[in-house]
């Protein structure tokens, strides 16, 4: 049978609080099985939480998130959802560019703060 994890398991293997656990249900990017109030998450869901908090660190908001996710019933051989998020990751990619740039900019500025003031 295959792994089935309650809500508290599914908190701790992803270390997220149940919070996040729950508004992750409430936008519908998860769907647990459900016995009376108990909540179960199979391999789907413990794949589409992978995906989630990856896309998180990669810094894609939740509404891109769940839209590349619906695309994956829809399009059985995954050319939409892969075509989708090429063009995500390329946008995002560039954006994280624009991003770093801007961080080397400000660091180098404090750097330059900090070291005249050393020497006054």
């Amino acid at each position: 049978m295959p792994e089935r994890l309650n809500f508290k398991q599914m908190c701790a293997r992803f270390d997220v609080t149940p919070r996040t656990l729950r508004h992750y249900e409430y936008i519908e990017l998860l769907f647990p099985e459900r016995e009376g109030r108990a909540r179960f998450y199979g391999p789907r869901e413990v794949a589409r939480m992978t995906l989630i908090l990856r896309g998180r660190r990669f810094g894609f908001s939740l509404e891109q998130i769940r839209q590349w996710l619906e695309m994956y019933g829809a399009d059985p051989q995954g050319a939409l959802q892969r075509q989708t998020w090429l063009a995500l990751a390329d946008a995002q990619l560039a954006e994280l560019e624009k991003r770093r740039s801007e961080l080397d900019e400000i660091i180098a500025e404090l750097r330059d703060l900090r070291d005249a003031t050393a020497r006054a």
